[in-house]
């Protein structure tokens, strides 16, 4: 597929967001108030009744054709916290499989009166190109094209920082890995130059970044020592084997030696900072199971504010954004 990623991020006739397609071009103000709502939502697990008419009547359709359980997992649990129907439809089993091109199947799901659609899709631009052809009431959030972008990945990551370090502005972030398949690296780049990051940088063997990668605002470092010095946050990524033509690193032995998160590296690191990752994880290869599973990591938070966030994205689009609509 060969469609546009350059659509305008869409506003409705009040100001809010139509759309949540992408983290670039979205105001500051747009950000932030995504992350003080998802803090509002994030103790909704712990209660024994989860959930809130915000969405009740309305039917959200996760329209997966690239499998992830752990992003339609989360979206599932925030559709369904907030009373919203939830269907979730695979590609295996979907009429695309038979010959039925993706937007006959949307127009077929969209005539069953569903609000809001959840697209992941291994080509870049499939999330925009659903947008652009759905009546006015309906919204589409992208869970991730192709090499493109994975905005609520983003925001997740994003709300993870923000619980566990000072403001943006005053923070040194280092993404470190395969940054040239990564669409979470793309948007968490968009993500933090909004919200005022003043330095990040990018760590990884050249072969997986993109060569025209200082263009959006980084700086490349070649290895960990100089990358990791006096950073407050480390993003982690995963290899993403299946995206790769070709051989890009000399072995997964090498690659962990040189680009691997081991307690030594961390060493690197200011004493407080943290460690994530978007998972899944391939231990051993990115990261050490003892800094994994240990007292610097926020992986586990991240999968759990995930809810949290997805909530208050899915709250924005439906309008539901002020807080009295909801307490």
């Amino acid at each position: 597929m060969n469609v546009r990623t350059d659509f305008p991020v869409q506003f409705d006739q009040n100001g809010n967001l139509r759309h949540f397609l992408t983290i670039k071009g979205l105001p500051a103000e747009t950000l932030t108030g995504i992350l003080d709502i998802a803090h509002s939502f994030i103790d909704f697990g712990k209660r024994e009744i989860k959930k809130i008419p915000l969405m009740r009547g309305k039917t959200v359709v996760n329209l997966f054709f690239e499998p992830s359980t752990r992003t339609r997992t989360t979206f599932e649990i925030a559709a369904k916290r907030l009373s919203a129907d939830v269907v979730n439809m695979n590609a295996e089993r979907m009429s695309t499989t038979k010959g039925e091109s993706i937007l006959d199947t949307v127009r077929t799901l969209e005539a069953m009166h569903t609000d809001m659609f959840v697209v992941r899709d291994r080509e870049s631009g499939a999330a925009h190109l659903i947008a652009s052809h759905l009546p006015e009431h309906v919204r589409v959030i992208n869970a991730g094209d192709g090499r493109h972008a994975h905005p609520t990945q983003a925001m997740l990551d994003m709300f993870t920082i923000r619980q566990h370090k000072a403001e943006f502005p005053s923070l040194r972030v280092a993404i470190v890995g395969d940054i040239l398949h990564s669409r979470v690296a793309r948007s968490q780049i968009h993500a933090l130059n909004i919200l005022g990051a003043p330095e990040i940088r990018v760590i990884g063997p050249r072969t997986l970044i993109p060569t025209d990668i200082e263009t959006m605002g980084v700086t490349y470092v070649n290895n960990m020592k100089n990358g990791l010095e006096d950073i407050d946050v480390i993003m982690m990524l995963r290899i993403q084997r299946e995206r790769m033509d070709g051989q890009l690193i000399p072995s997964e032995q090498e690659y962990f030696n040189r680009y691997g998160l081991t307690e030594e590296a961390l060493r690197f690191a200011r004493p407080d900072a943290i460690v994530m990752h978007p998972g899944p994880i391939n231990r051993g290869l990115e990261i050490a199971s003892s800094v994994a599973d240990g007292n610097r990591s926020v992986i586990l938070d991240q999968v759990t504010n995930g809810i949290a966030v997805r909530m208050s994205i899915m709250a924005h689009l439906m309008g539901g954004q002020e807080k009295s609509k909801w307490n």
